[in-house]
């Protein structure tokens, strides 16, 4: 690995260390998103302006209105994807910068990642190279209408609120299945669907604040 991915000084594996503790003292349980958390080196993926404060507990902005979600948040979302239960096959909606995806990487059969921004999604490509995770796949795309192509998944993770839970995402979702997703506008809370033989059950968690989620590509 070469010192671009371990990083030196306030980028360093030691620094990525202290961002797990924080992360646990926060209330993340699960040993396993710990350790892909530690792994995967944050300040790849930010504006090199900002590499210091990448394993900061605090959402940066990656340019076109969009942010790299705090580390909390990431670690919380899989969490509860993972409970009880393997990711499976598995759909990022919203990629960004590839953060979220390198993570999956770690625990996910398979990363199927979505982003409707072509220059994100580029970025996205980019820092990825540098890890070279071969069960990550990215594709341009509206996030509002997953990715029928390689549907169902075991779990789907979305990046960004939608106003109210979106229906062909659920219609993606294979049985036994999980959604996390972020719900609502001025007030947003974190959702945990799960698709049974009965039908779905819906949990609503934390208060969370993302991006919106939009329709389209650019």
């Amino acid at each position: 690995m070469n010192n671009r991915v371990q990083g030196i000084g306030m980028t360093s594996q030691r620094t990525r260390a202290r961002m797990v503790e924080r992360l646990r003292e926060k209330g993340i349980r699960d040993e396993r998103v710990l350790a892909a958390m530690g792994v995967v080196p944050r300040h790849l993926f930010v504006e090199e302006a900002l590499a210091s404060r990448a394993y900061e507990d605090t959402a940066l902005p990656l340019g076109f209105q969009q942010t790299i979600s705090q580390p909390f948040v990431v670690a919380r979302m899989i969490e509860l994807a993972r409970a009880g239960r393997e990711l499976g096959r598995t759909l990022e909606v919203g990629a960004g910068c590839g953060y979220q995806a390198a993570v999956l990487a770690q625990l996910a059969q398979e990363v199927y990642a979505v982003e409707r921004i072509a220059p994100l999604l580029a970025r996205a490509r980019s820092n990825l190279r540098h890890l070279r995770l071969p069960n990550v796949r990215l594709k341009h795309a509206d996030g509002n209408l997953g990715l029928p192509e390689a549907a169902p998944f075991d779990t789907i993770i979305v990046a960004a609120a939608a106003p109210q839970v979106p229906q062909v995402l659920m219609g993606q979702l294979a049985v036994g299945g999980r959604m996390v997703l972020p719900v609502g506008q001025a007030e947003q809370m974190l959702w945990v669907i799960e698709r049974t033989s009965q039908g779905y059950s819906e949990a609503r968690l934390d208060a969370v604040r993302f991006v919106p989620l939009v329709s389209g590509v650019e």
